[in-house]
């Protein structure tokens, strides 16, 4: 094919679907691999006004050399080249890592050289001589099929995902809480590594889908693994991927993740030697997967919680001090629902609200009395607790009988000694009112000398 047959057919005019898909493309790195200058300079005039970057190579061996050095989204490859076919190239290098799209062109539409492009991987196939509005079809559709399995694997991941996803948004307005809403704001459109740490069912999840949709990651994927739930056995080609014994390799969760949020729960389950690796993906922002002799660039944010004593962990040796140093750049601690008493009511009726709805059943009435029976218990499972007794409660029609309001069931049930229900009491209106303890007397009708004595009595 000449420079002349192709370049004097004018190009299609895009229509509403081409732009979208060309605003994908603005996005991707492509390398034009084939030996006929006029080809490559068609190609890279073509193609360089709609993508990110674009280099071209006139052979196999310079191809390599650039694949070695960079990561590109997308190759275009010509099959017939001195002295290594493109397809023979192309199963070289899928042994060695390889992590691009592939559009193979070719003069010569047999059969054989079909089946052989896609066993070796080759994404489409075009046929010399090509307008270029074929061509930019092609790279649509390559770059539709790469984020179609982008897709469908975090789906899949999702459902695979133990427990129900937290979803939602950071809810009270407790001093407390509203303290970790600011932080989360500060930080979420820096690329800083965020620790969450507080007892389970805190909602660490929670705040770092907050932070993820705070930030201008916002419209990427949102990645959640729990760390304690992956084999150690398979945890690094989970993690990192793993080019395998054949043509066909698995794309990692950190990969699929790119451009997004990678929240890594139960950090503290990591092996050892997949946390060196970790530390490495984190200093460097490229991963290597298993078996390949090349890295991928990445581009995350790195969030990870734990319920654990990490400084504990380190002491004893479970867990890396350097990576700890690393992931904990901004650390914020989720207190329990017993330190934010004030956020008990509006959770409970937000929970009733949603879950009311979603089971198909009438809400059950938030009265004063289970209001109060609510903010006096102590929630060890803490928000996650609290949101299952709402489910459970109206699965079944009623509260259980500790948390009902009928008074003939309160005067069975034992009841908290009078300094405990005051403490609680005082505890809750200083936590209302920003732990101030003139305001605090004022709203209990008392004085702030009594407010003092009482805290010290406390140890507050």
């Amino acid at each position: 094919m000449t420079m002349t047959a192709a370049t004097d057919i004018p190009r299609a005019m895009p229509n509403d679907e081409d732009a979208h898909h060309d605003a994908a493309l603005r996005q991707v790195s492509i390398l034009v691999v084939d030996d006929e200058p006029g080809m490559r300079n068609f190609l890279v005039r073509t193609l360089s006004p709609l993508c990110k970057r674009i280099e071209e190579s006139a052979n196999a061996e310079a191809a390599s050399k650039l694949l070695d050095a960079q990561h590109f989204d997308l190759v275009i490859l010509d099959n017939v080249m001195p002295g290594q076919s493109g397809l023979d190239w192309l199963a070289e290098q899928r042994r060695v890592g390889f992590f691009s799209e592939v559009i193979l062109m070719t003069a010569y539409a047999d059969l054989d050289t079909a089946i052989h492009a896609l066993r070796v991987g080759a994404t489409d196939l075009v046929l010399k001589p090509f307008r270029s509005n074929q061509l930019l079809n092609a790279v649509r559709r390559s770059i539709d099929q790469r984020l179609l399995r982008r897709e469908n694997s975090l789906l899949k991941h999702e459902l695979s995902f133990d427990g129900k996803a937290a979803r939602g948004r950071l809810l009270g307005r407790s001093p407390r809480i509203e303290t970790v809403r600011n932080a989360l704001e500060k930080v979420a459109r820096l690329p800083t590594p965020v620790l969450l740490t507080g007892e389970s069912g805190t909602g660490k999840e929670i705040a770092a889908r907050t932070l993820h949709a705070m930030s201008d990651r916002g419209d990427k994927p949102f990645v959640p693994i729990n760390c304690a739930n992956i084999s150690a056995e398979g945890v690094a080609s989970d993690l990192f991927g793993d080019i395998g014994p054949d043509t066909k390799h698995k794309d990692g969760l950190l990969l699929l993740a790119s451009g997004g949020t990678l929240f890594l729960d139960e950090v503290v389950e990591l092996p050892l030697a997949v946390q060196a690796t970790l530390l490495r993906v984190i200093e460097d922002n490229r991963i290597r997967p298993v078996g390949s002799d090349r890295e991928v660039p990445l581009n995350l944010r790195f969030v990870c919680a734990t319920n654990a004593d990490l400084e504990k962990a380190v002491a004893e040796g479970r867990f890396r001090k350097d990576l700890y140093h690393r992931i904990n750049v901004m650390g914020l601690h989720m207190p329990a629902l017993r330190e934010r008493v004030g956020d008990i009511a509006e959770l409970a009726e937000l929970f009733m609200d949603g879950l009311s709805r979603e089971l198909g059943v009438n809400r059950l009435p938030l009265t004063e009395a289970v209001t109060r029976k609510l903010a006096r218990y102590e929630w060890p499972g803490n928000v996650r607790e609290l949101r299952n007794l709402i489910e459970r409660s109206l699965i079944l029609g009623e509260f259980p009988p500790e948390f009902a309001s009928d008074e003939a069931v309160v005067d069975e049930e034992p009841v908290e000694s009078l300094h405990a229900v005051e403490r609680r009491h005082i505890m809750a209106i200083l936590e209302a009112s920003g732990g101030n303890r003139a305001e605090a007397a004022r709203r209990l009708g008392v004085s702030r000398k009594t407010i003092d004595r009482k805290c010290a009595m406390w140890n507050v």
